[in-house]
């Protein structure tokens, strides 16, 4: 793993889940990090497990609270825009507020949280964006056309960003894993019992089998992609959409 001793580094959604599991594991490599989310409780759960983490209450759909955010960290070194949520319903029966509910976390939360970071990181010789998007970023799954939707404009909008600061030091990269063991998937499992009768094991299993491995991707592989991205050698690789999903085409 690399040393990042020195480096700043904000997660959005840093207080449950995969954001948690970054957040721990960029301190562990000597980060300061800080965690943003809605919940004080969660972040400040997540930030009593080491000393290098903080948590700061942010909304990362409002522009005011971003900015507020950015204000207080002052210029970080690599940002993680993680915050994300997902709902479920036939295409037919999805209501307009789901839709822009789902684009305003899933995406406006994205460009909100990187256009704040590159005012900031303007010009700086070294910097990392990473976006966690989703295979359903590269693909589509049934009942979740917002959410799809969303994350495909995470993936367009990093291919957008990595050209516009390829001549400098700053790298953009999206991350695509598939159904992650972590409390999202837990909330789809829910869904999936409520809507079907089908057994929390089931259920669990029907969405494995979306990847070849049959398996749920665990957050500390998503992790190490982003600490890769960050660590030497990682240089050319920006603009990228980078599944993690066992072979999920």
């Amino acid at each position: 793993m690399s040393d990042l001793t020195g480096k700043t580094v904000l997660i959005t959604g840093g207080g449950t889940g995969l954001g948690a599991d970054m957040a721990r594991r960029f301190a562990a490599q000597g980060a300061r990090v800080t965690i943003a989310g809605r919940t004080r409780e969660s972040l400040d759960a997540v930030a009593a497990t080491h000393e290098g983490i903080d948590g700061i209450p942010a909304d990362v759909t409002d522009e005011a609270s971003v900015e507020a955010l950015f204000d207080h960290i002052g210029t970080p070194d690599i940002v993680i825009a993680n915050a994300g949520a997902s709902t479920s319903a036939p295409f037919a029966r999805t209501g307009l507020a789901d839709w822009n509910a789902m684009l305003a976390v899933n995406l406006t939360g994205t460009f909100l949280t990187f256009r704040a970071a590159m005012q900031r990181m303007k010009g700086a010789p070294w910097g990392r964006l990473i976006a966690v998007a989703s295979t359903a970023g590269l693909k589509g799954y049934a009942y979740v056309a917002p959410y799809a939707a969303a994350k495909h404009g995470v993936v367009g909008m990093v291919k957008s960003l990595a050209l516009e600061t390829a001549k400098g030091g700053i790298t953009v990269n999206a991350l695509c894993p598939g159904f992650l063991d972590t409390e999202m998937t837990d909330r789809s499992v829910a869904n999936i019992i409520d809507k079907t009768g089908m057994s929390a094991e089931d259920a669990r299993a029907s969405l494995a089998r979306n990847s070849p491995q049959k398996r749920l991707i665990r957050p500390e592989e998503v992790s190490a992609a982003a600490l890769w991205l960050c660590g030497p050698g990682s240089e050319g690789i920006t603009g990228q959409a980078i599944s993690i999903s066992g072979g999920e085409t």
